[in-house]
């Protein structure tokens, strides 16, 4: 029997168990990375029975390819016009430059944001409009350091280009030093939402997004973008109003 005056608890309200604690801190891992953490599991045991110390290295090694793989959620600004980071990282170089020519869009300059992603960053990338996809291209090549300029023409690449009501905006995932794979999630005619996952590059890279001449970018050279939450540009030429949604 509750006392006379003392606090009572709402109803129909659960405690929160300590497995809904840990799961509200645990990062999901992307099932991409599955393989990659048995591997290292496996490998872990083997040489922990060889030596000790490999197998402490092999703890370490597969902790780390867990953190790779994260998929955090993010809470996504929700307005017409806004261009969100389509990757976690640094914005290596603001430019004006062509864009890919598989792309087919017309030989013109076009703005372009080039976001570096080191082997610590999460590596999922999200698209940066709402719109379909009107071509996508994959285009074999080579491994170059991805911060170097000539990366965006000689490196491996997945360039996307993505219908909006604004104009097309170009979506490049390029292959690093280390990378060696690129990972679409979608193909051509898909429809994106803002935020969307479209696929992952592993290992270190970069992303290249080109917005038509004239848009001014909301971001510098060194910053740090963070994917599906970080306002690139705006179409709109303002920055009020913005609403969010977590994916």
């Amino acid at each position: 029997m509750t006392a006379p005056g003392a606090p009572t608890r709402p109803t129909g309200l659960k405690p929160m168990s300590l497995v809904d604690s840990v799961r509200k801190v645990i990062v999901p891992i992307h099932k991409e990375g599955y393989v990659f953490i048995a591997i290292g599991v496996v490998a872990t045991l083997v040489l922990g029975q060889l030596w000790a110390p490999f197998g402490w290295l092999g703890t370490l090694i597969t902790l780390w390819i867990c953190y790779f793989f994260r998929d955090p959620v993010r809470i996504v600004p929700q307005r017409d016009g806004l261009v969100i980071s389509p990757a976690d990282g640094r914005i290596s170089q603001i430019a004006s430059a062509l864009p890919p020519p598989e792309l087919e869009l017309p030989p013109e300059p076009m703005t372009r944001i080039s976001v570096f992603m080191n082997v610590f960053d999460c590596h999922v990338n999200r698209s940066p409009v709402a719109g379909r996809i009107a071509k996508m291209a994959y285009t074999p090549g080579l491994f170059l350091n991805a911060e170097l300029d000539k990366a965006s023409e000689d490196n491996e690449r997945n360039a996307l280009a993505i219908e909006t009501r604004a104009g097309i905006v170009g979506v490049v995932q390029i292959a690093g030093l280390i990378a060696r794979r690129i990972v679409p999630f979608v193909k051509e005619g898909d429809h994106l939402a803002p935020g969307e996952r479209f696929g992952l590059i592993r290992f270190g890279s970069r992303v290249d997004i080109y917005l038509p001449q004239g848009v001014i970018p909301l971001v510098g050279e060194g910053q740090t973008a963070i994917a599906g939450e970080t306002v690139l540009a705006d179409f709109s030429g303002n920055d009020a109003g913005r609403v969010f949604r977590g994916i």
